[in-house]
């Protein structure tokens, strides 16, 4: 099938939906709601499906006006414009007609772990954390807080946070892996550039329907909360620690006076990152042979440098390199590192006929 009768193909079944839910009394509930989503979902590509037929057919229209010579000139300009135009509305139907990930509309669970440099780590860690805080303001989303390890003196060992809104997985997930910094620190008196590192998981928060999990499975304990060298939070067992049984996977919380609130919230990142292991078993097994994928999503991959004395940032996975650290880190401007990103994505799946 011709790229072309494939387009046609797609909107016959789009007028077909059109027809089918537009009599509701002949459809389950259930039916119902899944051909409105699939209507709806369908709707953007739809009108540049039809915007591109229309050009095809007017390209053909205007190649025979060639012949006229009252009308060449004319048709010879209308002509090259249609030419520039075509391709374009081909590449954006193809883009958005590529396979979805199930999980791009979910919101996100955002992990950030401070890794080798001490407190250099934890302080880079915690600025990492708030350039993501800002990024959720600037975009609109619900930035709430799960959990916070501080160091005392405003770095963080780790912090966790539940990010809501539109899309949020499909524009945070290249966000997962290891983030380098160098810079002087301020406790440096040499003024000698030190490297240090903090890790970024970045996971589609699952719902219950996603994945079931058997309260047999878990062992549940709760410990009192301790904050910067060990002093007591508070006075009573409110932090939990739940470990899944299968596979090992253990969440602590302790952010919470209410042991309550503790352990829905752990259940809630424990569940994300089964579903999100599972995602990538799956994802390894389909994209074994494709070696040039933009991120694996592994939590070992150095991504991205942010380099002070320069005020540049590079991302390692798209030679992109950006001289406007203050803008990205303080302000949480990260639509130019993650716009790139995305197109890449999309470029490589197209090339491969994913």
């Amino acid at each position: 099938m011709s790229f072309d009768e494939r387009l046609h193909t797609i909107i016959k079944q789009y007028e077909e939906l059109e027809r089918k839910i537009s009599d509701p009394g002949s459809l389950s509930g259930q039916d119902f709601a899944r051909m409105s989503k699939e209507y709806s979902d369908r709707g953007e590509v739809i009108g540049t499906i039809r915007e591109y037929l229309s050009a095809k057919a007017e390209q053909e229209s205007l190649k025979e006006m060639l012949t006229d010579p009252e009308m060449k000139e004319v048709a010879e300009e209308e002509l090259a414009a249609m030419e520039k135009k075509i391709p374009e509305l081909e590449y954006a139907i193809k883009i958005a007609l590529l396979p979805k990930d199930e999980a791009d509309e979910k919101n996100a669970i955002l992990e950030v772990r401070a890794g080798t440099g001490g407190e250099e780590a934890a302080l880079f860690a915690a600025s990492l954390f708030r350039m993501y805080q800002r990024y959720a303001e600037n975009k609109g989303w619900k930035f709430e807080i799960l959990d916070i390890s501080d160091t005392g003196i405003g770095g963080y060992k780790e912090a966790s946070a539940s990010i809501t809104g539109r899309g949020v997985f499909a524009r945070l997930k290249f966000e997962s892996g290891v983030h380098r910094v160098q810079r002087v620190p301020a406790t440096e008196s040499s003024g000698r550039i030190h490297t240090s590192a903090a890790t970024v998981a970045v996971l589609p928060e699952a719902e219950e329907v996603d994945v079931h999990i058997n309260e047999s499975d878990l062992r549940i304990d709760v410990y009192r909360s301790s904050g910067p060298g060990g002093q007591s939070v508070n006075t009573t067992d409110s932090a939990v620690r739940i470990t899944h049984i299968p596979t090992g996977t253990v969440v602590a919380m302790q952010d919470e006076k209410s042991q309550h609130k503790n352990k829905a919230k752990a259940m809630k990142v424990l569940r994300s990152r089964i579903y999100e292991n599972r995602r990538a078993k799956i994802d390894a097994e389909r994209s074994a042979e494709r070696k040039g994928q933009v991120g694996s999503g592994d939590r070992s991959e150095r991504i991205r440098t942010y380099n002070f004395p320069q005020g540049r940032v590079s991302d390692h996975r798209i030679n992109l390199t950006l001289y406007k650290i203050d803008e990205i880190i303080n302000h949480g401007e990260l639509d130019d590192i993650i716009e790139p990103l995305i197109a890449e994505d999309q470029s490589q799946k197209l090339s491969e006929g994913n």
